[in-house]
């Protein structure tokens, strides 16, 4: 994905970022939509930047747009990326505070920890969400707040009449493996989480947090608010 964001930021375009994993058929990512402005993101991702208030952690930030978006509101963001292309990428952007770092070694204290377009998904598998709400402790100030938004993709197993079986599936629905080619090189496959809410709120109830329903979008996605209790 690093590649490709730093292609289409020298070059304005960018080839076939291909997406592959066992449970769907191939697809794809348009780079054009890590560019997007504020006014092309989803409802869901536009209310969530309005409400992020104080020092701000964007977490898996991209190409940024999320970024420059809270910069034109004049709110304090600092940006976090673990690809290597992408973090000169936002510098070059115009990003402020960008830093090449995984979210989990990261030390620090914010008042909104920031992860959209389901970036809630790094977490990888539901085993690792002790791990998860131990880092958000950590990097939350006091009265600080996590806005992530995710989705609930049990409609995959529904089937004509509507009934949604999860027989056979070993795990959790919504663990996913993924891999990235771009051009000719294929990443190493990897770990990605979709949760539905449901199972955010008792996992956030477990490790000490609450969960507040912001919104729904229209594919089974949705916008929570994630506080301390």
């Amino acid at each position: 994905m690093g590649r490709a964001i730093a292609d289409y930021h020298k070059n304005g375009k960018a080839s076939r970022l291909r997406v592959f994993s066992p449970m769907f058929d191939e697809d794809e990512i348009p780079v054009t939509t890590l560019f997007r402005s504020l006014d092309d993101m989803p409802a869901i991702e536009r209310e969530a930047l309005q409400l992020a208030h104080g020092r701000i952690l964007d977490v898996g930030a991209g190409a940024g747009c999320h970024s420059l978006a809270l910069q034109g509101m004049g709110k304090d963001v600092t940006a976090i990326d673990i690809s290597p292309l992408a973090v000169p990428t936002m510098h070059e952007r115009g990003v402020k505070d960008v830093r090449e770092q995984d979210f989990f070694a990261l030390d620090g204290q914010y008042d909104t920890i920031l992860m959209l377009m389901n970036g809630i998904g790094i977490v990888g598998t539901l085993s690792r969400m002790p791990a998860f709400f131990m880092q958000v402790e950590r990097l939350l100030a006091p009265g600080g707040q996590l806005l992530c938004d995710s989705s609930d993709i049990c409609y995959i197993f529904e089937d004509e009449d509507g009934f949604i079986d999860l027989t056979g599936i070993d795990g959790y629905y919504g663990e996913v493996t993924y891999q990235m080619q771009y051009k000719g090189v294929k990443g190493e496959p990897f770990p990605w989480l979709f949760i539905d809410m449901e199972t955010l709120t008792e996992q956030a109830r477990r490790h000490g947090f609450k969960v507040e329903l912001i919104a729904r979008g229209p594919h089974y996605d949705y916008l929570v608010r994630v506080i301390r209790l």
